[in-house]
């Protein structure tokens, strides 16, 4: 074999083994990057129990998602407390053990915030405007909020401390209207139950709660109401005990699909 021929085969060798070790560092960097490897970026196992307290208006949009996160994640659990956000905050402020408050109005999680009670800046997720709930077939043939302010119709509003309350309120404010109701109730739910059990002829709730009542009750449009629209925000707590779960439910509520769960239900986008 002449010389030119041996070098010949001789460079053909080492571009062989040139391309293999490319091809070997290749492979490697790419199982590196790739989801599930070691030191990878797939997000870790979550576990344990996400405590949410949240606005009575989210029970059943919040009790959906909830399931939604237990069947990704499965071994985690979603506990909620619901009810109006002020009380829901007084006793976050009090030290109640939760992961997550979900508020219906910036001021009632302003209760938590000013605490320095919670982690990081609450951001709005939705907002929710006011409708008046009739019995159903509205037999007192309620069409606007003028008519709630007349004689002998039993009216039920939410405390003045509570956001649809509040909302109430400013859209009263804003027709120039005085209404005194038979009770004020604690949370939205509890005016709208008075109206399902026909103990009221009508209430000032919200849209997404007339919504979720069916046929137990008949909802009316009136304009004032689109000067009153709450928004809803939303924070992880500073105390948080399972804050990475929490986190991630937060992401949940947050994310395309949970907007697509919140707007079915009435829910305005933020």
């Amino acid at each position: 074999m002449t010389r030119s021929v041996r070098r010949t085969r001789r460079m053909w060798q080492l571009t062989g083994a040139g391309a293999a070790a490319l091809m070997a560092l290749a492979a490697c960097s790419s199982s590196m990057d790739s989801p599930g490897a070691s030191g990878t970026t797939a997000s870790p196992k979550l576990s344990g129990t996400v405590t949410v307290f949240a606005a009575a208006s989210l029970k059943e949009s919040f009790t959906a998602l909830g399931e939604k996160f237990e069947q990704d994640h499965p071994g985690t659990k979603v506990s909620f407390n619901f009810g109006g956000s002020d009380s829901l905050a007084a006793s976050i402020t009090a030290g109640a053990p939760a992961d997550v408050f979900a508020a219906a109005s910036p001021k009632t999680m302003a209760l938590v915030t000013d605490r320095k009670d919670t982690a990081g800046t609450p951001a709005t997720f939705v907002r929710n405007q006011l409708q008046i709930a009739t019995v159903p077939g509205n037999p007192h043939k309620v069409s606007s909020l003028k008519d709630l302010t007349r004689s002998g119709l039993k009216v039920v509003l939410c405390d003045r401390t509570v956001p649809c309350g509040a909302a109430a309120q400013k859209a009263l404010d804003a027709g120039r209207l005085k209404l005194t109701p038979v009770s004020y109730e604690q949370d939205v739910k509890g005016a709208l139950t008075k109206v399902e059990l026909k103990e009221a002829d009508a209430a000032v709730v919200y849209r997404t709660d007339v919504k979720a009542a069916g046929d137990k009750v008949d909802g009316v449009e009136f304009p004032e109401s689109a000067g009153a629209i709450n928004d809803y925000p939303i924070a992880l707590l500073k105390n948080a005990r399972n804050g990475e779960a929490a986190e991630a439910f937060i992401a949940l509520v947050r994310s395309a699909e949970g907007q697509r769960v919140l707007s079915r239900a009435g829910f305005l986008k933020p």
